[in-house]
This record gives structure tokens, C-alpha cells and sequence, in this order.
């Protein structure tokens, strides 16, 4: 993910240039001033543009991880009929969110003559352009951005730590006596520490290509488990889940679908943005592909294996076949190899955004970004050791950081960027979704928040 630093060009200066000639909109300074010819997509100076395939590519990767095995244990909380309906809606509001996001990013670039701008330069441009209280949002919107994201990298970290142990645990546990799953993370913080020393991305595209190919072929192996002898009858499978189980079912979700995180950074190397976005652009496309993927998954594997399903399909598989195992162990390196890559965002919030600017001496710079890089992993590790429940951390996690940074605040941001401009059932429609991830995300965190003190009050109570 791009550094989520200011766009200073932009952003000392709020007077803009509408998008429209026939749009105006008053400066601070009090002038008035008319839209020019001035084009982001074509200013913008790339030294590897990425093509419309390889965008599409990046996001279909961006969105696969852990999250696409928990899909079955979020439809045991909604139900087959309910979840396929609801993932398919959720996964059309996601790209509708998508799509004002990059609405408004691109027509603020135009306002303020810059060629790009990332998540929070976009948050914070928007706020100053807003009426009403919006400007005074505006000083903070890039810390809450940044925050949300920051938040969701470090969950996901957790989860991670969480799934490789679990997987493991489970593999081992047929040549040895069981071990509580807190000590196999013991056993894997070092060297997920020593892999986190890595800085530079390019020497962490082999992992992830590594990585990409472990889960494709683990997911299609775990197809094949589900397919092999043939599905339950549906009869006993519930077609609708209980109400307490939605709010978990929407977290997982989220969690699964969202790749907020690399939209703006893949959207701002595109060699032709232009496509980016529209009916048949790339990002549809991608979407397409994942919701049909996550659904599809989701619901086969809840009708295999039911109210039996686990955080993760991989640990329903049958443990005494070696492929199964085989398969357990991939998804452990896979996402073993991943977990830089997730944390390399929230050191670029915490370290390249915050601390590093304050530090002037290159040595000290180098130990100081050591330091958070291992700071972290030592703050995911305790997490994921204090609550090792990998299905309600996953849903804590979607429901409280992903409703605000893909649901919530991209309808926020194009209210406040084309005010000027839109009325009527566009406005009730961005509201409407505004309070619709409000509520999932106060339901979800709160369920997933009561479950997770209920499932440590158990543990604790048996031993």
C-alpha cells in the first residue's frame, strides 16, 4: 500500500477546480474559480505501469487469504439460502463503495491539479470540500483513516498468527499428544519476526508468488474434499441462520471480500486507470470473480460439513489422509509467507507516515523502523495468544475495521465531494448504506467482543 502522507500541493491549497464548467464552488479566499483542462491520468509519472490484466490479477490476489476458508463457518451463522443472498449483496455494496471512492479521488485530483492521491489525502480533500461540519472534520480524517487501516492490518496479522497455529496444531496432533495451540505460536514468532526484517517489497514478490500458488492449489484440493462424496441432504442444513449470527456472519464477510487497502495504490499504477472503473472496467471484473468464488465456497462447504464447520475449512478436512494434511500445511506456509506483506502496510501507516519524519539520523531511522517492525509483530503474537479463537477474531475484525474504511466513509467522502452536484435518491442511497455498515459494525464488533469474553471465560473455567 502507497504512503498515506499528505498531498501538499493539494491540500494547503483548498480552493479547487470544479469538474464541471458549469459548476462553481467558493475558495477559502473567497474567489470563485472555474474548472480548467487539467487531466490526473495523464500527469501521472509511473516507472512500471501495471496493465488492465495484472490490475485485475493484484485484486483478485488482494482478496485472497485466510478469509476465503472462514466463508463456510460465516453461512453456519447465516444460513445457505440467506448467506449466498446476503454475500452477494454485501459484495455489490462493496464495489458500489469502491466505485465513490475512486468517483471522488479522481474529481478531487482534478480540483486540486494533482495526479494522485491515496485513501486518506482523499478522505481529508473531500472533508475540506464539504459543507457544513465537514471541514472540521477535515484535520483529522487522515488519522482516522489511517487508524481503521492500521487497525485491519494488525487484525489481520492476528488472524494469521491464529490460522498457522491452528493448522499445525491440528496436523501434528496425529504423531503427537495434543498441544495447546498458544504454544505452537510460541513456536512460529520467530521466524515470522526474522521474515518481518525483510523492507523492500520487491524482495518479498517471490513469498507472495510462493504464496499465491499454495493457496489456489490448496483451496481447489479442498474442493475436491468437499465434492468427493457428494453432498448431505440439504434438508439438513438450515437455509437461514439465527438472528445472533448474523452480525458474526456480516464481520466474516466483510473480512473475506474487502481489499479496500490495495484499491487507490493499484487504481494510481494502472497504465490506463481510465478502465479501471465503469459497468465492464476492471474492478467489476475482479469482483465478479470473487463474489462468485466466495459464495460458491461458502456455500458448498457449509452444506458438506454444517454446524461442524470450523474458522477455517481446512481444519475439517480428515486429518488421517495425508493429502489433507498436505493441504493444511500449504495454507499454513501460504499465509506464514503472507503475513509481511500485510504487516508492510501497517508499518508504512505507523512508521513512513508518523515516526520516521521525526527522526533525522539515518542509523537511528534504521533501528527505529526495525524496531516497530518487530514491535508489531510482538503486539500481533500477544493478541492472537490472549484470544485464539481464529472464527470470532476474523468477524471482530471485519465488523470493526472494514465497515468503516469500505463501508462507511466512501459514501461519506462522495457526499462531501460532489455536494454540489447530486440530490435527491443518490444522497438517501449513500446515507442508506452510511447507517447499514453503522449498524453492522456496532452489532458485529458487539457480538464478536461478547463471544470472544464468553469463549475465554470457558477456557479459563476448564482448566
Amino acid at each position: 500500500m502507497e504512503s498515506a502522507g499528505k498531498v501538499e500541493s493539494g491540500l494547503e491549497n483548498p480552493a479547487f477546480v470544479p469538474d464541471s464548467s458549469n459548476d462553481r464552488k467558493k475558495s477559502q479566499g473567497g474567489g470563485s474559480i472555474t474548472s480548467g483542462d487539467y487531466e490526473p491520468y495523464s500527469q501521472r509519472v509511473l516507472t512500471l505501469p501495471t496493465t488492465n490484466l495484472e490490475t485485475l490479477l493484484h485484486l483478485i490476489k488482494g482478496s485472497m487469504g485466510s478469509g476465503i476458508l472462514a466463508m463456510p463457518n460465516a453461512f453456519k451463522n447465516a444460513g445457505y439460502v440467506f448467506g449466498a443472498v446476503a454475500t452477494i449483496a454485501i459484495g455489490v455494496i462493496c464495489t458500489y463503495t469502491v466505485h465513490l471512492l475512486v468517483e471522488s479521488s479522481y474529481a478531487l485530483c482534478k480540483r486540486r491539479r494533482v495526479p494522485s492521491m491515496g485513501y486518506p489525502e482523499t478522505m481529508e480533500a473531500a472533508m475540506r470540500d464539504g459543507p457544513g461540519f465537514f471541514p472540521k472534520i477535515a484535520p483529522f480524517a487522515e488519522y482516522i483513516v489511517n487508524f481503521f487501516i492500521f487497525l485491519f492490518q494488525v487484525g489481520t496479522c492476528c488472524v494469521y498468527f491464529v490460522f498457522i497455529s491452528s493448522n499445525i496444531q491440528r496436523v501434528m496432533g496425529e504423531y503427537i499428544n495434543e498441544i495447546d495451540v498458544r504454544l505452537y505460536m510460541c513456536m512460529i514468532f520467530l521466524p515470522i519476526a526474522l521474515l518481518n526484517l525483510v523492507r523492500k517489497l520487491k524482495y518479498l514478490a517471490p513469498f507472495s508468488a510462493l504464496s499465491n500458488f499454495l493457496i489456489v492449489t490448496g483451496v481447489a484440493i479442498t474442493l475436491y474434499y468437499i465434492f468427493r462424496d457428494g453432498l448431505p441432504d440439504i434438508s439438513q442444513r438450515n437455509w437461514i441462520g439465527e438472528a445472533r449470527g448474523i452480525p458474526l456472519f456480516f464481520g466474516t464477510v466483510l473480512f473475506a471480500l474487502e481489499c479496500i487497502g490495495v484499491i487507490m495504490p493499484l487504481e494510481n499504477n494502472m497504465k490506463t486507470p481510465q478502465s479501471f472503473g465503469g459497468t465492464t472496467g476492471v474492478f467489476n471484473q475482479a469482483m465478479l470473480v470473487i463474489i462468485f468464488l466466495y459464495t460458491s465456497l461458502g456455500l458448498f462447504g457449509y452444506l458438506e460439513y454444517g454446524q461442524e464447520i470450523e474458522g477455517s475449512i481446512t481444519l475439517n478436512l480428515p486429518n488421517n489422509e495425508i493429502l489433507a494434511q498436505v493441504v493444511q500445511i500449504m495454507m499454513a506456509v501460504a499465509i506464514f509467507l503472507t503475513y509481511p506483506l500485510q504487516c508492510y502496510v501497517a508499518v508504512d501507516v505507523l512508521w513512513n507516515t508518523y515516526l520516521s519524519p521525526k527522526v533525522q539520523s539515518k542509523k537511528r531511522k534504521l533501528a527505529g523502523e526495525y524496531g516497530v517492525r518487530t514491535g508489531i509483530v510482538l503486539l500481533t503474537f500477544g493478541l492472537a495468544v490472549a484470544i485464539p479463537n481464529l472464527e470470532l477474531f476474523i468477524s471482530l475484525v471485519g465488523a470493526l475495521a472494514l465497515s468503516m474504511v469500505g463501508i462507511i466513509l466512501p459514501p461519506i467522502i462522495a457526499m462531501a465531494t460532489f455536494e454540489h452536484q447530486r440530490r435527491g435518491w443518490r444522497i438517501f442511497k449513500n446515507i442508506a448504506i452510511v447507517i447499514f455498515g453503522i449498524l453492522g459494525m456496532l452489532t458485529g464488533t458487539y457480538v464478536s467482543i461478547v463471544d470472544i469474553v464468553h469463549s475465554l471465560s470457558s477456557s479459563s473455567s476448564s482448566l
